[in-house]
């Protein structure tokens, strides 16, 4: 695959706002591996290698569990996650599918019950973010580091 377009040369300004988002997600009380399980969770659904890549090896480094991240997509099934977790992750299929879920009030309710106010703001723009950053990934056919590897090594 041959990256279609670079966003960060071609809409400069248009991407800045979606990167200070960032720090200021970061600066909020949700707990970072939290974030970054929301970001894997929706990178999955919406198939996207790139920030598939760039999550995981993040999670990584601030030590995530590597089967934490082998079970998220049967989080459902599995006791590894805490109830933030699930509720955080409930919520995330629920926008990320927005189209299909209409965001449930249970999985609002569940997010209630253990999110603040702030945090349920924050989780909120996070899921809409990487949903984002997903499709602007997919769209652009943005090359995840394994795949320039290969190319280069061809």
């Amino acid at each position: 695959m041959t990256q279609r377009l670079n966003l960060f040369t071609a809409a400069p300004k248009a991407v800045e706002p979606l990167v200070a988002l960032g720090p200021i997600l970061d600066a909020s009380t949700l707990e970072h591996s939290l974030m970054e399980l929301v970001k894997i969770r929706a990178s999955q659904i919406n198939g996207c290698a790139n920030c598939l890549h760039m999550h995981t090896a993040d999670a990584r480094k601030a030590g995530e569990r590597e089967e934490r991240i082998y079970l998220l997509d049967a989080w459902r099934e599995s006791s590894m996650y805490t109830p933030r977790e699930r509720a955080a992750l409930a919520w995330t299929e629920a926008l990320t599918k927005v189209a299909e879920t209409h965001a449930p009030d249970e999985d609002f309710e569940a997010l209630k019950a253990v999110f603040d106010e702030a945090e349920i703001g924050h989780l909120t723009i996070l899921v809409g973010a990487i949903n984002l950053w997903n499709r602007i990934a997919i769209g652009i056919r943005a090359e995840h580091p394994n795949d320039v590897k290969l190319k280069a090594a061809a």
